[in-house]
């Protein structure tokens, strides 16, 4: 049974089912390649799901469960997906907004910027605190997460004696080479290892993500459940049985009618990082070659007071990816108001999420009058096992999607590029 549903019901004025069926045969081949012995390289998430045994969730959670027990924070280091998978989890399903968890530290990042500003206050911020540390890289030398974790380094060298750095610090990197690799090693920090095969906008269920998962309180059993069960589900070619290559192909459909931006659209604040996830997942995966959709995203209704008539009225570059999470973790009655001095009274008996959720109905049907497809993804509850399931399906949309419009889906020469005159122009020894 699919834990995520593909709802066409807002496209039936954008495409017909012939252009859908039409792509079948690709689909097919470029399905068999993924799941082929000769799959392409960094193709290894793909099968991932099967290798997550119980030994290895073991030590995750054995390591995960120390931190938790000596640390009033734990600062994550690292950029891109070396970070967003993790952070999209934590804050969908452990909100800290107006609750914390009092047996979890708190989860800081680092690395993701090259702010002073921001690493001046973090480092004000950790003094006199119990810190611990995991820095995220496969090279060690990434400029953000390498500057940063170079401040930090220095933290907790003056911050605590050198076995209990050793203890505080883990390293998520390559297994046998790179910068970080040769210093965890000769520091003694302890280490996990991120997969040849797998980059890292496709790592978040390996230690990369289910460290700072594990830590936050997550229980990464039930997001390996629902992994495999992604994993089974969407291990079929057929496009009507497959959600994940449906929404590639309706997605490749409104391309090719000149829709070159997706707005991934949520109804709850906690889901902005899942959101963040998606861009990067999407547009690192699929720009290139003068190819592919902009990812953009918004949280209704607070941006249909600000985005809202520019997406209702302005250009007709856009189609719309909802983002339907189902039953929510908290709800509340509307209540009555004496004199009904705000006119609301109207909603008395309904729940503020009755009231989210045809607001969000209402949008789709004024989008789809004002020339903008919506594709709805549903699922009947936001949990750990539906959370992955739809964030694996995000993944092989992902690999189906750049196959289909002729790109190279798990490169990104684009972001070398940027790097390479960063080095230049700060003078680093051979550019």
């Amino acid at each position: 049974m699919s834990l995520v549903r593909v709802n066409t019901a807002f496209l039936h004025n954008f495409m017909a089912t012939h252009e859908v069926t039409a792509l079948q045969e690709q689909v097919t081949s470029i399905h068999q390649m993924l799941h082929s012995t000769d799959a392409p390289d960094f193709t290894g998430w793909v099968d991932y799901p099967n290798t997550l045994n119980t030994e290895s969730l073991h030590r995750i959670q054995y390591v995960a469960q120390e931190m938790r027990n000596n640390s009033d924070i734990v600062v994550v280091v690292g950029i891109g997906g070396s970070y967003l998978g993790a952070r999209a989890v934590i804050d969908t399903l452990k909100p800290q907004l107006f609750q914390k968890d009092n047996n979890a530290p708190e989860i800081l990042y680092a690395g993701l910027n090259i702010s002073s500003t921001y690493m001046v206050e973090l480092l004000n911020y950790l003094e006199g605190k119990r810190v611990s540390i995991i820095v995220i890289s496969k090279s060690g030398t990434t400029t953000e997460p390498a500057l940063a974790f170079r401040f930090l380094k220095n933290f907790m060298d003056k911050s605590f004696s050198p076995d209990d750095v050793k203890k505080r610090i883990v390293a998520i990197t390559d297994e046998k080479q790179g910068a970080l690799r040769k210093l965890a090693d000769k520091q003694g920090y302890q280490t996990f290892i991120i997969p040849d095969d797998i980059g890292g906008r496709f790592s978040a269920f390996t230690p990369v993500g289910l460290l700072p998962m594990a830590i936050a309180g997550i229980d990464i059993h039930k997001l390996t459940q629902g992994l495999t069960k992604a994993h089974k589900h969407l291990n079929n070619h057929n496009i009507e049985q497959n959600e994940a290559y449906h929404y590639a192909v309706l997605r490749l459909i409104l391309n090719r009618k000149g829709r070159d931006v997706e707005n991934y659209v949520s109804s709850e604040p906690n889901l902005y990082y899942l959101t963040e996830w998606c861009k990067q997942l999407f547009a690192e995966s699929e720009g290139k070659d003068n190819k592919g959709i902009l990812p953009i995203a918004m949280t209704f209704s607070t941006d249909l007071h600000s985005l809202g008539q520019y997406v209702q009225d302005g250009k007709n570059i856009m189609f719309e990816t909802f983002i339907n999470t189902g039953k929510p973790t908290a709800d509340i009655p509307v209540p009555t108001l004496d004199g009904d001095i705000d006119g609301l009274n109207y909603l008395v008996g309904k729940t503020v999420n009755e009231v989210n959720q045809t607001v969000m109905h209402a949008t789709a049907l004024a989008h789809v009058e004002g020339n903008v497809p919506v594709i709805s993804l549903e699922m009947d509850n936001l949990d750990e096992e539906s959370l992955a399931y739809l964030m694996y399906m995000f993944m092989k949309t992902t690999a189906m999607a750049g196959y289909l419009n002729g790109v190279d889906p798990f490169n990104q020469p684009g972001v070398e590029i940027y790097k390479t005159n960063v080095f230049k122009l700060l003078g680093k020894p051979g550019y």
